[in-house]
């Protein structure tokens, strides 16, 4: 499992002119799976994500998590993150897992990330527009 954590404000994700989900402060989630990963996999990613402390606190120290400052979350399933340009100038995308398994696990991590974080979402397999601002900038790059 792959996770690309942004930190974030005002963001939004359309599919042709539909808002499928927004995040006004927290975190844009890109996220994309492979064959080894699991629910315990996806629980384990929830908990680090929920508690990485990458906010900041009254000294302005990242030293708060999304959970303590009240943010939300736009998660968006990305099979791209699994591209292998080692070999030529074309991406293999071959380690990510296949769309109809990938589908149920990225409505698994949803379910779950939601039950702590209020999360929105992108439409797994659609061709999406992502608007946002990125903090800081704070990019964090998870695997597992």
């Amino acid at each position: 499992m792959r996770v690309l954590i942004q930190k974030a404000k005002n963001a939004s994700c359309k599919v042709g002119d539909q808002i499928t989900g927004t995040c006004a402060f927290g975190l844009v989630i890109f996220v994309g799976f492979t064959e080894e990963d699991t629910k315990d996999t996806i629980l384990w990613m929830i908990k680090k994500v929920a508690h990485l402390r990458i906010f900041e606190d009254e000294n302005g120290v990242m030293n708060k998590s999304i959970l303590e400052v009240g943010g939300t979350i736009l998660s968006i399933s990305q099979f791209t993150l699994y591209a292998d340009c080692t070999k030529g100038n074309r991406p293999s995308y071959i380690k990510a897992l296949r769309s109809d398994k990938a589908h149920l696990l990225y409505d698994y991590w949803n379910q779950q990330l939601n039950q702590l974080v209020p999360t929105e979402t992108g439409i797994f397999g659609a061709h999406m527009k992502i608007e946002f601002t990125n903090v800081g900038p704070t990019t964090i790059f998870l695997e597992r």
